[in-house]
């Protein structure tokens, strides 16, 4: 057995070698992880960067910006009109210090007005879109800086922006990547009257973990949104709570449809069985007895990706960036909730009672579970798209 001494030697490693090497998703060998592997009881954030396309201090975006989101989920027109009034919440480890200006040159780039400043405690007062940033306890005592979670959090916020500009957004900052900083964070988010959470990062399961979900992620009425991994097969947590939407992940194209847009699975997408967690009563699919990962989906190939911009210089990269990963996919879902009204939320129930409001995904997987929907893309119900992407935001 190892001492304890080692044990706290190999974590504090963990927690401070960000962006190491790891395993691209399959086909995508030209993308890199900008937050490490976690050890037990931490998380990740799901972001990786395509290296292919950004270069070092881009001055010009490449990548879907939110013209092309807006069209690809059909959410053009409530763009313009909903959302004024709703806060979504962005949680994530860290601080990134250049957080609210760099959201205000991504809006500037696509003619989306800039966000306000305003503080946590008059966020919802607000009568113009605003920013407020809080620590995990909802003060300004912000944790130390991180260069990958940094870039992970303008991935959030930008994406929070395309797809609902006229909300408040509110970053909430975990002193570390813990879930239970994380969790206390979700937690104040919620108690400052966030509407929406987006929840942009998972770690492996653990067998309190439905205790842990109890804790920190019932908040019946609100619209809780975690990304659902990126190491392909296989179930993480949060996103494994019956208490969230599990969000997967896609590949985005254009096509000559009348949709205009194509999507499959995205074969670096978490999904599968839950170890621990009970199934939601709202979820019917036959072939898993637990809680099934994911409910919907959205673009998150890091070929297909979308433009960041970042002024937080990391690995010699800042400007504008492109990204891909699940944690496009959950800020993007959690932008549709708030454009929806967030009425009657309780975990992901409302997707699976209007499923005719989802573009359903078929092709594509994320691993080798026998052929199965719990890693293949099929009609209906699977779990690498669950039950599809945005198609306006009636199911939401």
């Amino acid at each position: 057995m190892r001492s304890a001494t080692v044990l706290a030697a190999a974590f504090t490693l963990a927690l401070t070698v960000t962006g190491a090497a790891e395993a691209a998703p399959a086909g995508h060998g030209h993308v890199q992880r900008v937050c490490s592997a976690a050890p037990a009881g931490f998380a990740a954030c799901n972001a990786w960067i395509d290296t292919d396309t950004t270069a070092a201090l881009a001055a010009a975006p490449s990548g879907l910006g939110p013209a092309d989101l807006l069209s690809a989920y059909n959410l053009g027109s409530l763009a313009g009109s909903a959302g004024a009034g709703r806060t979504i919440a962005i949680v994530d480890a860290y601080d990134a210090p250049t957080a609210f200006a760099d959201v205000n040159v991504y809006r500037a780039q696509y003619g989306i007005p800039a966000l306000a400043s305003c503080t946590p405690s008059s966020i919802n007062a607000s009568t113009t879109p605003c920013f407020a940033k809080a620590d995990q306890s909802g003060g300004t005592s912000y944790p130390r800086k991180d260069g990958g979670w940094a870039q992970e959090i303008s991935l959030d916020l930008d994406m929070a922006s395309a797809i609902c500009p006229k909300c408040n957004v509110l970053l909430v900052e975990g002193t570390s990547s813990s879930f239970a900083n994380l969790g206390t964070a979700v937690n104040t988010a919620v108690r400052l009257g966030a509407e929406v959470v987006s929840n942009s990062y998972g770690g492996s399961e653990f067998s309190g973990e439905a205790s842990s979900e109890g804790q920190y992620f019932n908040h019946p009425g609100v619209a809780i949104t975690v990304s659902s991994g990126d190491s392909g097969y296989g179930v993480e947590f949060p996103a494994a709570s019956r208490y969230v939407t599990a969000v997967g992940g896609t590949s985005l194209k254009k096509a000559s449809n009348a949709r205009g847009w194509s999507e499959t699975a995205w074969s670096g997408a978490g999904s599968g069985c839950s170890a621990y967690i009970t199934k939601p009563s709202w979820q019917a699919d036959s072939g898993c007895g637990k809680r099934t990962v994911a409910d919907v989906s959205a673009v998150a190939d890091p070929a297909t990706g979308v433009a960041v911009y970042d002024s937080t210089a990391y690995q010699g990269r800042s400007g504008w960036l492109v990204f891909g990963g699940t944690s496009v996919a959950a800020p993007v879902v959690g932008g549709v909730y708030a454009l929806g009204g967030v009425s009657g939320v309780t975990g992901a129930n409302t997707v699976y009672s209007h499923t005719a409001s989802l573009y359903d995904v078929s092709g594509g997987s994320n691993g080798s579970c026998g052929g199965s929907y719990l890693c293949t893309a099929v009609t209906g119900y699977d779990g690498p798209t669950g039950l599809g992407t945005p198609n306006g935001a009636a199911a939401f």
